[in-house]
């Protein structure tokens, strides 16, 4: 989106190209450097065989040319490093300038979407959102309103006969008993008690006959 409205981010050319160029001039001074490392190490070699031969001025000629090659290769040592430090340099240079563009392509598209923005129009949407919420309340409140005659009914006559209809309930759960008692035995002459099959008799009513029996003595 941002890149349809401002275009392509710009980049560096400049600072890819010198960082190119640095890589492929520490790429050619390494070369060099490990040349003139084999040529040393050559020398060295053919001094060594100087020496055996007896020849000591061709030995020191060539323990000569080693160290001139080690004077290069110390030359190329520091040029290696220079050149790291400014690939170094240049690299945070430009990830500074990237940043620094990064920053400024968003808040141009800030500046952008806020053109595009208007507040007076913002106001104006917020209006009719609260507009529209408050006439929804009214048609709710519109259709929760009670017709016909359920809008004759006075709420103080319905909760009045509902408190009645509360203690009245009330009232019959207290008149009610907690257990029902059993019922007492009629007494009936031995000779006219008629007569009945043993029944199984509860806990309940085997406590009631103690109870009967102890209060006849």
């Amino acid at each position: 989106m941002f890149t349809r409205i401002f275009g392509k981010p710009k980049q560096d050319t400049n600072a890819l190209t010198t960082l190119d160029k640095l890589n492929e001039t520490l790429e050619m001074l390494e070369k060099k450097e490990k040349v003139l490392l084999k040529k040393a190490s050559g020398e060295v070699e053919k001094a060594k065989e100087f020496t055996r031969a007896k020849n000591k001025r061709a030995a020191i000629q060539c323990l000569k040319r080693k160290r001139l090659y080690e004077q290069q290769i110390e030359q190329l040592g520091n040029f290696q490093l220079r050149i790291h430090d400014q690939m170094i340099m240049l690299e945070g240079a430009k990830a500074t300038t990237d940043t620094v563009d990064a920053l400024r392509t968003g808040a141009a598209a800030m500046k952008a979407m806020q053109k595009a923005v208007n507040i007076d129009d913002v106001d104006k949407t917020m209006d009719e959102i609260n507009e529209q919420t408050e006439n929804m309340k009214q048609i709710q409140e519109a259709l929760s309103t009670p017709i016909g005659s359920a809008a004759d009914f006075d709420e103080d006559d319905l909760e009045a006969e509902l408190e009645e209809l509360e203690e009245a309930e009330l009232e019959e759960q207290l008149l009610q008993p907690a257990t029902t008692a059993p019922s007492a035995s009629v007494h009936v002459p031995a000779g006219r008690q008629p007569t009945r099959l043993p029944q199984k008799r509860t806990a309940e009513e085997e406590e009631f006959a103690a109870l009967q029996a102890e209060m006849a003595l």
